[in-house]
């Protein structure tokens, strides 16, 4: 039996919005996010210590965005497929005024372009829709907790994706990889932990433009073309500070 528990809960329900098209789908994460939190310990063996609070639904992108900007939940479970606005799209409009929102991505299948797409945008998890209930909530209290969850096939993907990226950025060894300065370092720790530009600037004391900046030479010095590639190969090269 899996046992997982988070510190991140303060004695309170950890709020969430449910963000799916189908009607009965969203019914059943309801349901199932309602259970006391000593009968989700028992019988699936997580601790979701004071448990879940649904404090909105939204069944296309457009209503999951006004929803979150409305109610600003702890946890956003949102569909990849959504009507009017796919869930990659909502997220994106989602990340100038979502600060401090955990997000899982919830799908029927999903390719490895969407894969890198969702982490690059700040996606916590990614659970497929035939997992268990177990794993559902493994996800779930590990993602409040801080961490990444993906599940066995997804994460085979990934690597098999961070593989072939490494293999595509040893093929085009021009670029430097190193001669960043301390700042820089700086900052790319805390991309490759998972922070948002408003978040490294508010570290730093500096304009979001300012880090914006340090990405952009980032980008030509470690010789990649995304944050999320950059993180990959700052830690495949050795990149990142210790602290």
């Amino acid at each position: 039996m899996h046992r997982v528990s988070s510190s991140y809960w303060s004695g309170r329900p950890v709020r969430v919005v449910l963000a799916d098209d189908e009607c009965m789908f969203r019914a059943s994460l309801r349901q199932l996010l309602a259970v006391p939190a000593p009968v989700i310990k028992d019988v699936y063996g997580v601790d979701v210590a004071a448990g879940f609070e649904v404090v909105g639904e939204a069944g296309s992108g457009e209503e999951a965005v006004s929803t979150v900007q409305r109610a600003k939940p702890d946890l956003l479970l949102l569909d990849l497929s959504m009507p009017r606005l796919s869930g990659l799209d909502a997220l994106r409009e989602l990340q100038t005024c979502s600060d401090g929102l955990h997000t899982i991505l919830l799908a029927g299948t999903i390719n490895k372009s969407q894969l890198l797409s969702a982490l690059e945008l700040g996606v916590r998890g990614l659970v497929l829709k035939d997992s268990t209930t177990e794993l559902l909530f493994e996800a779930l209290v590990s993602v409040m907790a801080g961490r990444h969850w993906l599940g066995h096939t997804l994460m085979t993907d990934l690597v098999e994706t961070v593989r072939t990226l490494m293999q595509s950025s040893n093929a085009t060894g021009g670029k430097r990889a190193f001669g960043l300065t301390p700042r820089e370092r700086e900052v790319l720790t805390m991309v490759a932990a998972g922070c948002a530009n408003k978040e490294i600037a508010r570290k730093f004391d500096v304009s979001e433009e300012t880090i914006k900046h340090h990405l952009t030479r980032m980008f030509d010095k470690v010789g990649a073309t995304n944050r999320l590639e950059l993180a990959m190969l700052a830690n495949e090269r050795g990149l990142l500070d210790a602290s």
